[in-house]
């Protein structure tokens, strides 16, 4: 195969301390060292080996692509509407999914397809190289296969998530719905997911609901995640914990009690800014959760709804400014924060065996992503070995 040394980088975030400089494991006047698509080596540009070819990052920074572990994108339809009546002094509810839900049904399956895709190369061009996505605007058997179906097309990490709001067709019988979760449905959807999902809050689903799917999704082979903590104190962070869920994801309302089960377990706590942007409400601390140990990562949660943003940078910046963080840790939170929510170990870092995902920033070094926000520093992308963007 082909190797290619990436030369001349002005500071290089491999997010391995034994490579360099701190938690990120930083080296500046950096070279990077490219073999079909994995990372081969990374250390000073003095030292770099010969390869067949090379490429010039200019004095860019470069950091390992954004693991973006917690999306929403295959949907249709839009809710401005409800977005600009939020913005005059309306709260945001669970029930506002039903909107989303309507418009899928009635959607192609190729309307569905071409605006996942548009918005994966939206999300690809500000550096995101993996993401996650769920299903959930769906919510009957064919809705929510054929949404798994789709995005499975277009990545490895898929999410079913039939347990998004009860079906407004079994509205007045969640103990019906819960059934066709655990039952039909996953039977149609398991064999296109990874994982399993619940939105573990009022309105939605409560805590034994819960625990029979995500318990239902195990036996079938899928690994829990969960919405937990979102909107109000609640049991899905220490149900996430039980169950040895991969990730805790929004986590905004956290008692003590919360915040030790998941420093004392391996459940990721995924935090989701663009949604406290969204809909003006309380940030979530963490600040508090990394003091205390927890594994922090940081998603763009992107949906039509509550949280329309597919950049990462962003919410980095938003993670610096109002969470709490400092910029190694919302970049290490986005990076290898996310691989670890997905428990993957061969992307959100750039060292030797690392698949290839990078991202080149017109800028002296990632703390720019919090510095310049809403700048759009991300001028070329690789994934697993080839420039994509």
């Amino acid at each position: 195969m082909t190797t290619t040394a990436i030369v001349n980088i002005g500071n290089l975030v491999t997010n391995d301390p034994e490579l360099g400089e701190g938690p990120l494991g930083q080296i500046k006047n950096a070279a990077i060292v490219v073999e079909g698509d994995k990372v081969v080596w990374a250390g000073p540009s003095a030292d770099v080996p010969a390869t067949d070819e090379a490429h010039d990052a200019a004095g860019r920074a470069v950091i390992p692509g954004f693991v973006d572990s917690h999306s929403h994108l295959v949907f249709a339809g839009d809710r401005t509407e409800e977005f600009n009546a939020r913005m005059s002094g309306r709260s945001y509810s669970a029930g506002g999914i039903r909107t989303t839900v309507a418009a899928t049904r009635a959607a192609s399956d190729e309307a569905l397809e071409a605006n996942l895709k548009h918005h994966l190369a939206e999300a690809l061009r500000q550096g995101t190289t993996t993401f996650e996505t769920k299903s959930g605007y769906g919510l009957t058997v064919r809705d929510e296969e054929r949404a798994l179906r789709i995005a499975k097309a277009h990545t490895d990490e898929v999410t079913y998530l039939g347990a998004h709001i009860v079906s407004p067709d079994l509205a007045d019988d969640p103990a019906a719905y819960v059934d066709l979760v655990t039952g039909e449905m996953l039977d149609a959807c398991a064999p296109h997911a990874r994982w399993i999902d619940v939105f573990c809050e009022k309105g939605a689903f409560d805590g034994d609901q819960a625990r029979a799917i995500l318990t239902a999704g195990k036996a079938k082979g899928l690994l829990p995640r969960i919405h937990a903590n979102q909107l109000s104190y609640g049991p899905g962070v220490q149900l996430a914990v039980e169950l040895d869920a991969a990730s805790a994801d929004h986590c905004t309302h956290l008692t003590d009690a919360d915040v030790d089960a998941l420093a004392s377990g391996d459940t990721v706590a995924t935090l989701l800014p663009g949604a406290e942007f969204s809909t003006r409400a309380q940030w979530p601390d963490a600040r508090r959760l990394l003091d205390a140990g927890v594994t922090v990562a940081l998603s763009t949660d992107c949906n039509p709804g509550s949280s329309f943003t597919s950049s990462v940078p962003f919410c980095i910046a938003l993670a610096v400014r109002d969470m709490g963080m400092t910029p190694d840790e919302a970049l290490w939170a986005a990076t290898a924060g996310g691989a670890q929510a997905l428990r993957r170990t061969d992307i959100g870092r750039l060292s030797p065996g690392a698949r290839a995902d990078l991202a080149f920033l017109d800028a002296p070094s990632h703390v720019h992503l919090a510095y310049r926000p809403g700048v759009p520093l991300v001028s070329e992308v690789w994934r697993a070995g080839a420039r994509v963007a």
